[in-house]
């Protein structure tokens, strides 16, 4: 669907569509892509993909908040064109703290300007995504996440589960999550394709949160590898 995703893809992809109905536009969705890209002595790096397939729907400041739960005692090592709102308790850390070691981390976009080093391709927009209809370019928000104290191949990791996803007014409920057909990938030469071995969607559903305060509640995915 993309050429902007660029990194070989090494392991598993899953996918999760959020619906946001609009009579004006009833197939509008937002996107989000979990790619494990590569792995680690204890985990796994994954970039995440967040694309606003909305015609007319932009998420303005203060931009998107995305959350989830991890399903066993994993940490964030590092994080690149994103970070998390909260460090959490990493007091059994010594020398090498990870990034953040909350079970339910929160996640917020960078700001523009941040030294490139930080960067991520679609990232650093303070978690601004325009309509897919208005500005298809803009439409596109991602960051990479290194992943510890995970499983370090299929049959031992397990993915985050409870996603949920905040914007100004709005949040996303989710639907059944469900296998869908891998996709494919070009290499950074573009030489050569990548595919990922298993996928998942689900589907989520707008609602107004103006009365909600605590984002976990508002979507629950079961995400099974």
């Amino acid at each position: 669907m993309f050429d902007l995703f660029l990194l070989p893809l090494i392991s598993n992809f899953y996918l999760m569509f959020l619906d946001a109905f609009d009579p004006l536009d009833p197939t509008g969705n937002i996107t989000i892509k979990w790619d494990i890209v590569s792995w680690t002595a204890d985990g796994y790096v994954a970039a995440v993909t967040m694309s606003n397939f909305q015609m007319y729907r932009s998420i303005m400041n203060p931009g998107w908040t995305l959350g989830w739960q991890w399903a066993k005692k994993e940490v964030i090592w590092s994080m690149v064109g994103a970070q998390t709102t909260e460090q959490g308790d990493c007091s059994k850390f010594k020398g090498n703290v990870p990034h953040c070691c909350k079970k339910n981390p929160i996640v917020v976009d960078l700001l523009p300007g941040v030294p490139y080093n930080q960067q991520f391709y679609n990232c650093c927009k303070a978690g601004v995504m325009s309509a897919w209809g208005q500005d298809p370019t803009g439409s596109v928000s991602a960051f990479q996440v290194s992943v510890g104290l995970a499983g370090t191949s299929n049959k031992t990791v397990k993915l985050p589960k409870n996603f949920n996803l905040l914007c100004p007014g709005l949040g996303y409920t989710c639907g059944p999550a469900k296998v869908v057909p891998s996709t494919v990938y070009l290499t950074p030469d573009r030489r050569r394709k990548t595919q990922g071995i298993d996928d998942m969607e689900c589907d989520m559903h707008l609602f107004t949160i103006s009365r909600l305060k605590e984002p976990e509640l508002l979507c629950f995915v079961l995400v099974f590898l």
